[in-house]
């Protein structure tokens, strides 16, 4: 029993070594004509693929951590302030277009009281490139006064407080409370949802059916990182208009149909 254990255990391992490799080499899989992937993409949206196991979402995320062992947000920040301030002006952006503007913000500003003092009009002058910028700085600035009046100018360890502040709803609130306090959220925004149903992994009509499918489904050792792994993987790897399949390496453990896995060589990788 103990040998048969060990064999199933360094298969596992060799098979996910192969597949590591094989993304590394753009050849872990091969996307189908766009017919195929249209009618791939209308079997996710109607949740018609085949379930995950529990053993291959755990192998999922093991190759996950194995590619990337210690993930991080892309969001530049100083300090849980700066942090929630990077995610609010986030909201249908991009965190590269973030980056841009916010070292001359948080320059002047890195705090809930500077913020406040630095006043509206001036926010605004400094995030114009970043889209809605009017009513983010609006935000910005009155989240900055509701820190200093309500919570010692301190961004509180608590999701209702997180929430009741302007601007900030519950994917906010999971990113901060991630990664400035720890906690093993996961943050749904479009990559992560994208992910999820096109997948199978957890599918869901809302963002929040996705949270909850993927809070239960995901193992607790893989938690903390696990919001992480899943938007770096929506954004770079399983993409909006033509996934990187053959760069993907869960590509064997993935139910969209609209791909051709690649078959693992028989020999062990060195």
């Amino acid at each position: 029993m103990a040998r048969k254990t060990m064999t199933r255990k360094t298969l596992a391992q060799k098979t996910r070594r192969q597949s590591v490799k094989a993304a590394r080499k753009g050849k872990a899989a091969r996307v189908k004509g766009r017919t195929a992937q249209q009618k791939a993409g209308a079997k996710a949206v109607d949740a018609e693929l085949p379930q995950w196991t529990s053993a291959e979402i755990a192998e999922a995320f093991r190759r996950f951590e194995a590619a990337n062992p210690t993930p991080r947000g892309e969001l530049a920040h100083i300090n849980p302030f700066t942090l929630l301030v990077a995610v609010v002006l986030s909201a249908q952006a991009t965190d590269a277009g973030v980056n841009k503007a916010t070292p001359a913000l948080f320059e002047l500003a890195d705090t809930p009281e500077k913020m406040a003092k630095l006043g509206e009009a001036r926010v605004r002058d400094l995030i114009k490139t970043i889209g809605l910028f009017r009513i983010k700085a609006k935000n910005v600035v009155a989240l900055s006064q509701k820190l200093v009046e309500a919570h010692g100018g301190q961004v509180p360890h608590d999701r209702a407080a997180l929430e009741a502040l302007p601007g900030v709803g519950r994917k906010t609130a999971n990113v901060v409370l991630n990664i400035a306090f720890g906690e093993p959220t996961i943050a749904v925004d479009t990559h992560i949802f994208r992910v999820g149903n096109r997948t199978g992994l957890a599918v869901g009509k809302t963002p929040l059916d996705v949270e909850m499918k993927l809070l239960e489904a995901v193992p607790e050792r893989y938690r903390l990182h696990a919001h992480h792994w899943l938007i770096l993987h929506g954004r770079y790897v399983c993409v909006a208009r033509r996934p990187l399949c053959e760069k993907c390496p869960i590509a064997d453990l993935c139910k969209w149909p609209g791909k051709t896995v690649a078959q693992m060589p028989a020999t062990a990788s060195r």
